[in-house]
């Protein structure tokens, strides 16, 4: 249980900082930077942005895994056949994860008419935007969540706890940042260059662990040959 909530945690930090889903985050820290002037409302703005993330990624786990489960034919084909297909899914997402599927990773969807709606709304409008923010799904944020997410959390039957924890994680940067805001402006930068070098290990140490487990499951369950 533990591991698996870890793992999850670990997707929503990766998805976090990887190009598309960083570029929101971004926008999230300039809307909280505005009011870099007090202290306590920018922690607590980072707190509500992430809440939000958080509420939106479990509504849709919890109405996808919930609607999976339910559905007696579904149910039964993944528990036969969700060992095959998780092989080639892992093998997939590792390979855009490395960057050898090139995608379109910088548009945002809604973030003009999100930002300015939040505005209206102080702090609360950090919510606003992390709710927004989260379901504007890039190739890559869609393919760590409904990819990797999702059949974990269908594999345990977790409909709540999984999509809780990496909503969390998507929002953890921000929380950083927002600290960085409120105690030393200068230290942004610096934080900033620090989390692209991480972003770039560790979305290719990610992709390559992911392909070596698909390997090994396609081999293992999709191909059938005993390890």
């Amino acid at each position: 249980m533990l591991l698996g909530l870890g793992t999850a945690l670990w997707l929503g930090i990766l998805t976090s900082i990887s190009p598309c889903p960083l570029a929101t985050n971004i926008a999230a820290i300039s809307f909280i930077g505005k009011q870099v002037g007090d202290t306590r409302k920018v922690i607590l703005s980072g707190l509500i942005y992430t809440l939000g993330r958080m509420v939106a990624y479990l509504l849709v786990g919890i109405i996808v895994v919930v609607g999976i489960l339910s559905i007696p034919g579904i149910s039964n084909f993944l528990q036969e056949y969700m060992n095959k297909v998780l092989g080639p899914l892992l093998i997939i997402i590792g390979i855009i994860l490395l960057g050898l599927i090139k995608g379109i990773w910088s548009n945002v969807v809604g973030s003009s008419w999100a930002q300015s709606k939040a505005e209206k709304n102080g702090i609360w409008g950090a919510g606003l935007l992390g709710v927004v923010f989260a379901l504007s799904f890039c190739p890559l944020s869609a393919a760590l969540f409904f990819g990797s997410l999702i059949p974990l959390a269908v594999g345990v039957g977790s409909t709540i706890a999984y999509p809780a924890v990496y909503g969390i994680g998507t929002g953890l940067p921000v929380i950083v940042f927002a600290i960085l805001l409120a105690y030393g402006t200068q230290a942004v930068g610096k934080a900033y260059n620090r989390l692209k070098q991480i972003e770039y290990w560790a979305r290719r140490i990610t992709g390559a662990v992911f392909i070596i487990v698909g390997i090994y499951y396609t081999l293992a369950y999709t191909i059938g040959i005993v390890l």
